[in-house]
C-alpha cells in the first residue's frame, strides 16, 4: 500500500489491550441475558434496543482494534476502512436510538439511557468518519480521534452491561415481592407508640366502665335492701 502510516506501529500495544479487552469483556452480554431469562423479563423488542448494542460496540472495537493491527496500511487505505465502519455504525447507532423510542409503551428510558444508549455511540462512530477524511492532511490527530472513539466505545459497553444486569436485578419480580413485605410489615416507632397508648387508652376505658357497673349494681343491691326491710317492719300505727 502506497504511502505507509510509520506512526501506526506506535498504537499496536494499545489496540492490543482494547481488543482483548472487548473480546474478553462480550462476556458480560450473556450474564446480562442470562439475568434477564432468569428474572422472565426477555422480551425481542428489549434485546435489540438494549443487549445486542452492547455485543456490537465491543465487536466494533475489537474490529478496529484488527483493522489498526493490519500491517502496511496507508493512508487512504485506512481512510477508507475507518469511513466505512463509521457509517455503518452511525446508521446501527441511529436504529438502536430509533427503537428506544418506539420502546416507550413498554420503558420509558430515562436520560442516562438517551445518553449512554443513543448520543454517545452516535458520537462515536461520526468520529470515525471525522478522523477519515483527516486522515489524508493530518493522520497523527487522525490516529487519536480513532483511539478516542474506541475507547469510548468500550466504556459505553461496559457501562450500558453493569446499568442493565443491576436494573433487571432490583426490578425482578422476586425483588419488588421481597422489598413490598419488607415494607408492609415494617412498623415505625411512632406508629408502636401510637397503638401501645390506644390500647392503654382502651383498657382504661373497660376499667371504667366495669367499676361504673359495679357500682350500678351495688347501688341496686343496697336499695332493694332497703325497701324489703321497710317492708318488714310492723306498722307502729297498728
Amino acid at each position: 500500500m502506497t504511502n505507509p502510516l510509520p506512526a501506526l506501529s506506535e498504537w499496536d500495544n494499545f489496540y492490543v489491550i482494547v481488543g482483548s479487552a472487548s473480546a474478553g469483556l462480550t462476556g458480560l452480554t450473556f450474564v446480562v441475558i442470562a439475568l434477564a431469562a432468569d428474572a422472565k423479563m426477555v422480551s425481542m423488542a428489549g434485546l435489540r434496543a438494549f443487549i445486542t448494542p452492547i455485543v456490537v460496540h465491543f465487536g466494533s472495537v475489537l474490529w478496529l482494534a484488527a483493522l489498526l493491527c493490519v500491517p502496511g496500511h496507508g493512508r487512504a487505505s485506512l481512510a477508507i476502512c475507518m469511513s466505512a465502519s463509521g457509517l455503518v455504525g452511525s446508521i446501527y447507532a441511529c436504529m438502536t436510538t430509533y427503537r428506544m423510542y418506539r420502546m416507550r409503551v413498554y420503558y420509558v428510558p430515562a436520560l442516562a439511557d438517551w445518553i449512554w444508549n443513543g448520543i454517545l455511540p452516535v458520537v462515536s462512530y461520526l468520529a470515525l468518519i471525522v478522523a477519515s477524511a483527516a486522515m489524508l492532511q493530518h493522520p497523527r490527530f487522525s490516529l487519536y480521534v480513532i483511539g478516542s472513539a474506541a475507547l469510548l466505545l468500550l466504556y459505553i459497553g461496559i457501562h450500558n452491561a453493569w446499568d442493565l444486569a443491576v436494573w433487571i436485578t432490583a426490578e425482578r419480580p422476586g425483588a419488588q415481592t421481597g422489598a413490598s413485605a419488607a415494607n408492609g410489615s415494617r412498623t415505625e416507632p411512632g406508629d408502636s407508640a401510637a397503638v401501645s397508648s390506644a390500647a392503654v387508652s382502651s383498657a382504661a376505658v373497660s376499667s371504667a366502665a366495669g367499676v361504673s357497673a359495679a357500682g350500678v349494681h351495688a347501688a341496686g343491691g343496697i336499695s332493694g335492701a332497703d325497701t324489703v326491710s321497710s317492708a318488714d317492719q310492723p306498722d307502729s300505727g297498728g
